[in-house]
């Protein structure tokens, strides 16, 4: 547990960081009256989530690794970051849909229907609690997996000692 005690104190940030970001979304109407908004305005919240994984590695480097790391020791903290949000993501999938925006799914299926963009039964069926945490969990692991890989290549040592794996 020592082992991944960093990853799993980034892990929760990001979970934070993801249940405000959705506060931040309905504060803003963008899960009701701006809802037009919200497809593409949602994008955002990939400054901060890069941001934290940045920040997270940073701080595996400095404070496990003492100064250097590899490509691949910065690769796999952010897989086990990774991991940890994905089997967190039903629990703020949960908090999201019943505590912060429980008038989302009924909202984006008046929505999706009114403006064509699919019939009230796919609609009905698409946006559910359950289809979203399949969508967050699987969301997670794929954005996950992409930004250690990039982020991991950042903030690697450029020494030759980061070569080493353990």
């Amino acid at each position: 547990m020592k082992k991944i005690k960093i990853e799993i104190k980034w892990a929760v940030l990001f979970v934070v960081m993801m249940l405000t970001w959705v506060a931040l979304e309905k504060s803003l109407g963008w899960h009701d009256e701006n809802l037009a908004d919200h497809a593409s305005l949602t994008r955002l919240v990939a400054i901060p989530a890069v941001a934290i994984y940045f920040f997270a590695l940073i701080d595996k480097k400095r404070n496990y690794y003492q100064g250097v790391m590899s490509y691949y020791q910065g690769f796999m903290a952010g897989l086990v970051i990774t991991l940890i949000v994905a089997i967190l993501s039903p629990i703020t999938q949960y908090i999201t849909s019943i505590f912060i925006t429980p008038d989302y799914f009924h909202n984006i299926i008046e929505y999706t229907v009114a403006t064509g963009e699919m019939t009230r039964e796919d609609a009905e069926s698409y946006f559910t609690i359950q289809s979203y945490i399949i969508l967050s969990a699987a969301g997670s692991l794929i954005m996950g997996i992409a930004t250690s890989a990039v982020v991991a290549v950042i903030v690697k040592s450029k020494s030759k000692r980061s070569t080493i794996t353990s």
